[in-house]
């Protein structure tokens, strides 16, 4: 049972579309095929403008950099891919100020607004909404709203890669929103999408930089529904598929709503039985747990449990789990997770297994609206 977050389990109808003879990616059935995933995105979004790019979710995150930033960028950095903002503008040699918190805590609005108003030079800022080195969620709607009162040409690019699909972003104040394949949107590893706001698609005509991650060049290319370079024909394929199949199915809201649910379940199951939450704001993509006995547990469940989880990276590599919460996880495998966990934890000696874990889950997931 793979409850990483991402890759996540593919869904058997997505495989068996994408494992379909190849088609040439200029030609009309392609054109077609791209048209109607490019009005599903955009629905998805809710934003004014969509590409799609052949690349992992930090070729997105690349390409906003170089497309928009022009002066000086502000990166939030509380885990690993918020560093990653910071790095990419290192290779690029571009100016760029951090601000640093640690992983399981949220960037201040206050502090931001402190930056931009003693360096007016920053006019782009790169944010994580969740954060999925820890779990964190970012206040990144208020964090919009502020800056957009503040100065309105200030470009705000989140990385909504463990959030899109997750839960409804509001995207009011937001310019550049990333996402990949294979988080919420349950597809290989490989395709990588930005919704824009037309702020944004302003700026990128005016700055037009790069040359596979021009988004002026794809931007231009993809409203005739084809793109500058090679698609990923057989991902794109997939992401119709899934996002259809989503409307069909409860729709995004609906999606929303079961994974929301099933994060609090989870949570309050582990916290029922003696586990402490990492992040100061929990994101709805995972569940995060912060014990020294992280590497332990995770062994038990993959061995005797069959359950994959992760672990951390870097200084608290050894110091938490994470449970996935995206894409079409069903009730009774996360029920199944929670109870490997409380398991483990008898076998560790940590506490007597008594079923706590499942009963709190069930009665979350089953009794909680009653």
């Amino acid at each position: 049972m793979l409850l990483t977050p991402g890759p996540t389990p593919v869904p058997e109808f997505v495989r068996k579309a994408m494992a379909d003879i190849t088609i040439h990616h200029r030609t009309p059935e392609f054109e077609s095929i791209f048209g109607q995933t490019r009005e599903l995105l955009l629905e998805l979004y809710g934003m004014d403008e969509v590409v799609m790019l052949a690349s992992t979710g930090t070729g997105a995150m690349e390409a906003c950099i170089l497309n928009l930033t022009n002066k000086k960028a502000l990166t939030i950095n509380s885990g690993k891919f918020g560093e990653r903002f910071g790095k990419i503008c290192k290779a690029y040699d571009l100016p760029y100020t951090e601000i640093k918190n640690e992983w399981n805590t949220p960037v201040s609005v206050e502090e931001v607004i402190k930056t931009l108003k003693n360096d007016s030079e920053i006019d782009a800022i790169f944010i994580q909404i969740c954060e999925s080195a820890g779990g964190l969620r970012h206040p990144v709607e208020e964090l919009a709203k502020q800056v957009k009162e503040f100065n309105k040409d200030i470009m705000i690019v989140a990385d909504g890669i463990t959030a899109v699909g997750v839960e409804k972003i509001d995207t009011t104040n937001l310019d550049a929103v990333i996402t990949g394949s294979q988080k919420a949107l349950m597809l290989p590893p490989g395709l990588a999408m930005i919704g824009l706001s037309n702020a944004a698609v302003e700026k990128i005509q005016t700055l037009s930089k790069g040359y596979y991650f021009n988004l002026a060049t794809e931007i231009k290319v993809q409203k005739t529904n084809t793109t500058a370079w090679t698609a990923a024909t057989t991902l794109i394929i997939g992401l119709k598929e899934i996002l259809t199949h989503i409307k069909s199915n409860g729709g995004f809201d609906g999606l929303y709503e079961k994974t929301a649910l099933r994060a609090e379940a989870t949570r309050e199951a582990l916290k029922a039985i003696g586990c402490e939450i990492y992040p100061k704001t929990p994101a709805n993509a995972m569940t995060t747990i912060y014990t020294e006995n992280a590497p332990a547990i995770r062994k038990i469940l993959k061995t005797k449990y069959n359950v994959n989880i992760a672990g951390g990276q870097d200084h608290i590599k050894n110091s938490i789990f994470r449970i996935n919460h995206m894409g079409l996880v069903e009730d009774f495998e996360a029920s199944w997770a929670v109870n490997a966990v409380e398991l483990a934890m008898d076998e560790l000696g940590l506490r007597a297994f008594d079923g706590t874990a499942n009963k709190i889950f069930a009665m979350v997931t089953f009794k909680g609206n009653e």
